[in-house]
C-alpha cells in the first residue's frame, strides 16, 4: 500500500520530468533551426573559402569527397538558401545553382589543407548537422558533441594560433550566436538527476567457508 509520502514524492516528480522533457525538446527544435537555416555562428576558411555554418564546412567537405549525392548535399543546403534569399532580396534561389552560390562548384579541386588544418571544426560540423538531424526524433548528446569540438577547434586557432594565420581576410571569428547554439546544445540532454543521485547497491561481505574455520581451529 503506498504511504502519503511516496504519493506526495511521486506527484512531485512528474511535473518536473515533464517540464525536463519540455524543455530538451524545445531546445533541440531551436538547434534544428539555427543549423538547418544556416545562421552564422563563426567563420573560418574552409575548401569553398570562408565557411560560416556546420552545414557549410559539411557540404564543402561532402562535395570534395563525393560521399554523398549532389542531390543530397543541395537538399541540406535549400532550407538554408531559401532563408538567406528572402532576407537579402526577397526571392527564391533556384535549385541548379545551388552549388555557385556557396562556391561548391570547385570544391573537389581545392586543396584540402584547410580541412585538415581544423579536424575539429570538420568533424564537429558533421555532429552538429548529424546531431541537429537525429534531435528532431529523439534529443541526445551529438549536438552537444559537435558544438564543444566546434568551439575547441575555434579556440584553439583563436587563441593558440594554431594552425597560424597571417591573412587578415581569413581571420577566424565566432558570431555571439554560437552561445545561443552552445546553450540549446546542452539543454537537449536529457539528465536523470534521481539516477545519478542514487547510491550503488552495498555489496554482500564474504564469508569464510566452514571448512576454513575447522583448518583455523586445528
Amino acid at each position: 500500500m503506498a504511504t502519503p509520502s511516496s504519493s506526495a514524492s511521486a506527484t512531485a516528480t512528474a511535473p518536473s520530468k515533464g517540464w525536463i522533457s519540455n524543455l530538451t525538446s524545445i531546445a533541440s527544435r531551436i538547434y534544428f533551426l539555427l543549423i538547418i537555416l544556416q545562421v552564422p555562428l563563426f567563420r573560418v576558411p574552409c575548401r569553398s573559402g570562408m565557411c560560416s555554418s556546420p552545414i557549410h564546412v559539411t557540404s564543402s567537405q561532402l562535395i570534395a569527397s563525393e560521399i554523398f549525392p549532389v542531390p543530397a548535399v543541395k537538399a541540406l543546403l535549400y532550407p538554408g538558401a531559401i532563408a538567406n534569399g528572402l532576407l537579402r532580396n526577397g526571392s527564391f534561389p533556384s535549385w541548379g545553382s545551388l552549388l555557385d552560390i556557396y562556391n561548391l562548384t570547385a570544391a573537389k579541386e581545392a586543396s584540402p589543407v584547410a580541412d585538415l588544418q581544423r579536424l575539429e571544426v570538420l568533424a564537429g560540423s558533421y555532429f552538429s548537422v548529424a546531431g541537429a538531424l537525429v534531435g528532431i526524433l529523439k534529443p541526445g548528446r551529438m549536438s552537444m558533441f559537435g558544438t564543444l569540438l566546434v568551439i575547441w577547434g575555434l579556440v584553439k586557432e583563436g587563441i593558440l594560433g594554431k594552425p597560424a594565420n597571417t591573412d587578415p581576410a581569413k581571420a577566424v571569428f565566432v558570431y555571439p550566436t554560437m552561445l545561443i547554439a552552445l546553450v540549446c546544445a546542452l539543454s537537449s540532454v536529457k539528465y536523470d538527476v534521481k539516477k545519478a543521485v542514487r547510491s550503488a547497491p552495498a555489496r554482500p561481505i564474504a564469508k569464510p567457508m566452514q571448512s576454513s574455520k575447522k583448518s583455523k581451529l586445528k
